[in-house]
């Protein structure tokens, strides 16, 4: 402990690294530099300046990266229409490697000793920020409080924060509120009755959606304008990447989408349930792959499907900064250079539906050809006879083995 001189601290503010802040001052006895990322949780993150400053600490930052955020990180993974374990928009997977990146290089500008996060041992973040930093940083020192002190427990983070007088929000009685993160892509609740797989959250819980029983009866329709794989206006609308995902996160709010309650298997081994509100995000997948119908090949769109899980995987484990993420990326942006045009969606109570699609420029889909009235030749239906027996060959010759028997 004595050869760590300072530390920077990725610090929200909330319960955990408050006291993280105060515990590395009195059991490392060294000096803490604090780290706030804005990414969009809708929440003011000034006020972690005032608690910093409260605590003694001299160096301070707080930066606004949502447009960094869903520009190079979101909107990349959404190319791939990353999803994981068939439920999990990785909204929290994909906001670590950011902090991470912008841990680092805090800690090489204010020349710190180690970094630091509020990540528990028994969770995912710890990988994703530890495999960051070491990726982008690869002799930096980690601390881990959660994996050093004997603070195990909600109650007992609770009484340290009262000895100690550090404030905390949300504080109801002795009660603990749910460990919450949010970002532009979504908020994610996890302690308390939802310890109980069995249990149904609170509707008191959900802060950004209402329930889709009580979402307007009448829907909302929107359009959502692509380039390259990548959303560029909303109704017509030019925006920044973060600007749309906002407008999404209302939109889809407002409407009832967006909920989702799973039970999913960390890195680490056990399973987790969580719940999740992300109405951008279940927006943008929904509208991607609709886009993507028209303008990929049939091939390149199925290779794709092939790789996602393989790309989510590697998000949720926290390997964003690995060659083979790389990799892959660089295959998706590739098949995305044909992705534009406009996508029309009806929102209704919870749901999001695809009601238009097109492309001026890229577009596939050929009438002429599909219709199902007089194709004027465009197609020659006598074609599809040898199509089939060569695709029906092996199975033909199987079949006659089979009842030579």
């Amino acid at each position: 402990m004595s050869e760590i001189k300072k530390v920077v601290l990725a610090y929200s503010g909330g319960l955990d690294t408050s006291i993280i802040a105060k515990w590395l001052q009195d059991e490392y006895q060294c000096e803490v530099v604090t780290f706030t990322a804005d990414i969009g949780q809708g929440e003011e993150v000034e006020p972690a300046r005032a608690k910093a400053q409260a605590m003694g600490i001299k160096e301070i930052f707080i930066e606004d990266l949502r447009e960094e955020f869903a520009r190079d990180f979101v909107f990349p993974m959404f190319r791939a229409n990353a999803i994981y374990e068939g439920e999990y928009l990785l909204g929290t997977s994909i906001a670590r490697p950011l902090i991470a990146k912008r841990l680092v290089e805090i800690a090489k500008d204010v020349q710190a000793d180690a970094i630091s996060h509020g990540a528990t041992g028994k969770g995912n973040d710890q990988v994703r920020f530890e495999l960051g930093a070491y990726a982008l940083m690869p002799d930096v020192q980690v601390i881990a409080p959660w994996r050093e002190w004997d603070l195990n427990s909600r109650e007992k983070l609770m009484a340290y924060a009262e000895q100690h007088n550090i404030a905390i929000e949300n504080k109801k009685g002795k009660k603990s509120p749910y460990s919450m993160d949010a970002n532009l892509l979504h908020i994610s609740y996890e302690g308390g009755v939802l310890e109980d797989p069995w249990a149904e959250p609170e509707e008191s819980m959900w802060r950004w959606s209402v329930a889709p029983e009580n979402a307007p009866s009448e829907p909302t329709y929107i359009e959502l304008t692509y380039e390259k794989g990548d959303i560029v206006a909303l109704n017509g609308q030019a925006m920044s990447p973060a600007t749309i995902m906002a407008e999404l996160n209302k939109i889809g709010g407002a409407n009832g989408i967006g909920r989702d309650d799973l039970v999913e298997n960390r890195f680490v081994g056990m399973k987790s349930r969580g719940c999740y509100e992300t109405p951008a995000g279940t927006i943008m997948l929904k509208a991607h792959r609709a886009i993507e119908s028209i303008t990929l090949d049939r091939e390149a769109a199925h290779l794709k499907d092939e790789l996602m899980p393989r790309y989510a995987k590697l998000v949720y484990n926290g390997f964003w900064f690995s060659p083979e993420r790389e990799m892959l990326q660089a295959a998706i942006d590739h098949s995305q250079k044909v992705v534009n045009g406009v996508v029309r969606l009806k929102l209704y109570k919870g749901n999001v539906i695809v009601v238009g699609r097109k492309s001026e420029s890229d577009s596939l889909f050929d009438e002429s050809i599909a219709t199902f009235e007089d194709d004027k030749g465009a197609y020659n239906q006598k074609d599809a006879e040898g199509f089939i027996k060569l695709n029906a060959l092996r199975l033909r010759i199987a079949a006659r083995k089979r009842q030579a028997k």
